[in-house]
């Protein structure tokens, strides 16, 4: 029998000394026949219960702790880092079926490191958590002498294994994070010097006090964690929200300065942190066709655009016969990352919004407002639709108009012009963002930012020899030359128009009148003047609030004897008050469907025509 070891050896691992080398035992620990399977199955893990301070031969010699066997060393070894990071978690299947003794991998760290214990009488197994020891184990090795050698192979393991983990996250430049270590039960070489993390302790769940969120490190007490600010950056973008925060918090209805606002400024500075709304607005007169272009990629993503735009608003004259399936064509154009936020009809006028579908949240009810100019006509053709709604604290108005033809017509123009500000009923029930500043004989001046487009017929004057002969010279300086010859040019400078407005500078050809499928101008016997009867306006409450960035035309669609013509946008956005009606996330949903369909019908198709391409091919030998 082997002479008593101090207690201090036998905490760090140490074998007792028995004239023989004891070999590394990594199976489950011997069993003792003689016994009741059910009370004492197992040869216990014991530790002492304390370390008494008044040891005469702890003080007199301290001890140093020494390496573990060859043996060990090379088993541990075994544990490279892919390894490691096939460990098992303690809630997996593999670990309870382990723990259950159903057998399992003996090649992982789950073999080395203790489990927690199962209920009463059942056998003491090896916990992923090394703070937990049986206790009554420990009382009864304590009242019955010296611990089992079982007990320090166990410990000396545990030792090595530990220090093999340090050793290999250093090595391959990532931090190893090791389980808790209770310092009233551990030895003092696997006590840390900070506690890391809060198991529990003997295996079954505690009750706790507070509940934290998992990768947040709000509670009290508790370090931080080094994967709290990687864990949400690589998660989720949505920040924490502290309990503490959502009781405290003065949230006034419709105060601009409240915190956590949905229309507020910390809000609009999350998704818009230079406050630059990106804007898109396109006029078409379609002519009524039934055709549409094959790709629509051209109009609503030019290729001068790096960066599709936040809100597409599009306005057609003499549209489709079939409009749903122009919206359709729209929404499939534009794909999933945007909704359909309203589209409205006014005999052949159409408007279609369109908004990414991350800021629909922001967006007020949308309403609408018509106004016809020729009351003679049953059919609809000429006139003005107007839709409005607030994003934000910047309230927004679009109309698109189809104004009387004719060279020689200006007059009926203008008085078209008259009729749609003082006809169109706008805002209804969204209200006004600055009431001082608005005319109730004037709907532009009740908004902050307003657009209008559409086809307004204003036409070159001089005649078609005079205009063709301008075509002929250079792109710059004809364009120069045709504007000073422009109607709405000259009666916007006399004031009698579009009060207020403002155009950005045009760099394309008119965009009027085309043979259908070509780039030549009218060679029918009419013969029109070619003219910039598609228009873009724009009118902003505060001044310098809205930058044009591009105006272009779309030369490649020809199915019209119209090229549509567009301009992007850049808008300045405020925040707002959030006791306006919002339109609470509201799209055409069926329209969103469809046009996911479509996108994935058409990849499919592309895709099964690549393939037979492929395997079309034939060789032949002669």
């Amino acid at each position: 029998m082997p002479s008593k070891l101090p207690e201090d050896r036998m905490l760090k691992g140490q074998l007792p000394s028995t004239g023989k080398d004891v070999a590394p035992h990594l199976g489950p620990p011997p069993t003792n026949h003689g016994q009741d399977p059910e009370r004492t199955p197992v040869l216990p893990l014991t530790f002492p219960a304390q370390i008494s301070n008044e040891d005469p031969e702890a003080k007199a010699k301290p001890f140093t702790p020494k390496p573990p066997p060859q043996p060990r060393l090379e088993r541990a070894l075994s544990l490279d880092e892919k390894a490691w990071r096939r460990r098992r978690f303690r809630t997996s299947p593999e670990d309870l079926a382990a723990g259950s003794g159903a057998g399992g991998s003996r090649g992982s760290l789950q073999d080395e490191v203790p489990r927690p214990p199962g209920p009463p009488g059942s056998p003491p197994c090896l916990s992923t958590s090394l703070q937990e020891i049986p206790t009554s184990r420990r009382a009864q090795d304590s009242a019955g002498g010296s611990p089992s050698s079982w007990g320090h192979c166990i410990s000396g393991m545990i030792s090595t294994s530990l220090d093999l983990l340090h050793r290999d996250g250093a090595v391959a430049g990532t931090s190893v994070r090791l389980p808790p270590v209770d310092p009233k039960v551990a030895p003092e070489s696997l006590r840390p010097t900070h506690r890391v993390d809060s198991g529990p302790v003997d295996g079954k769940p505690h009750l706790q006090s507070r509940l934290f969120r998992a990768h947040s490190s709000l509670g009290p007490g508790r370090p931080p964690s080094p994967l709290v600010c990687e864990a949400r950056s690589s998660f989720s973008l949505l920040a924490p929200i502290r309990a503490k925060d959502v009781r405290s918090r003065s949230y006034l209805e419709g105060s601009l300065l409240a915190s956590g606002a949905l229309m507020g400024a910390e809000e609009l500075a999350r998704y818009f942190p230079d406050r630059n709304l990106a804007l898109f607005v396109a006029t078409w007169n379609m002519q009524g066709q039934k055709e549409l272009p094959p790709n629509l990629d051209e109009l609503l993503l030019p290729a001068e655009a790096d960066y599709a735009q936040d809100l597409y608003v599009i306005g057609v004259q003499e549209g489709c016969s079939d409009r749903r399936e122009w919206e359709t064509r729209l929404q499939e154009t534009l794909g999933p990352r945007y909704v359909t936020l309203y589209s409205v009809a006014h005999g052949a006028l159409y408007m279609s919004v369109l908004i990414r579908r991350d800021l629909i949240w922001f967006c007020s009810e949308v309403e609408s407002s018509t106004v016809t100019t020729r009351i003679v006509s049953h059919i609809k053709t000429k006139g003005a639709l107007g839709v409005s709604f607030t994003f934000f604290g910047t309230s927004f108005l679009f109309i698109t108009s189809h104004f009387t033809s004719g060279d020689g017509k200006v007059s009926e123009r203008l008085l078209d012009y008259s009729r749609t500000i003082q006809g169109l009923a706008l805002p209804k029930s969204v209200p006004d963002t600055s009431p001082y500043r608005s005319d109730a004989a004037d709907v532009t001046t009740r908004f902050d930012g307003v657009f209008w487009f559409g086809d307004f017929n204003f036409r070159l004057s001089g005649g078609r020899v005079a205009v063709e002969a301008i075509l002929k010279q250079d792109l710059v300086e004809k364009v120069s030359t045709l504007l000073q010859h422009d109607q709405l040019t000259q009666e916007m400078k006399k004031g009698s128009i579009f009060k207020g407005f403002q155009e950005p500078d045009i760099h394309f050809l008119p965009s009027y009148k085309f043979d259908i499928g070509k780039d030549s101008y009218d060679t029918t016997s009419k013969q029109r003047t070619p003219s910039y009867t598609d228009r873009v306006m724009y009118r902003s409450r505060h001044k310098g609030d809205i930058c044009p960035v591009r105006y272009s035309s779309c030369p490649g669609i020809k199915t019209s004897d119209h090229r549509p013509v567009y301009g992007l946008f850049r808008v300045k956005v405020r925040p707002g008050r959030d006791n306006i009606p919002l339109a609470a996330g509201k799209f055409d949903r069926e329209l969103y469907l469809i046009g996911i369909k479509r996108r994935i019908s058409k990849e499919i198709q592309r895709q099964q025509a690549l393939k037979n391409q492929h395997s079309s091919t034939i060789c032949t030998v002669s």
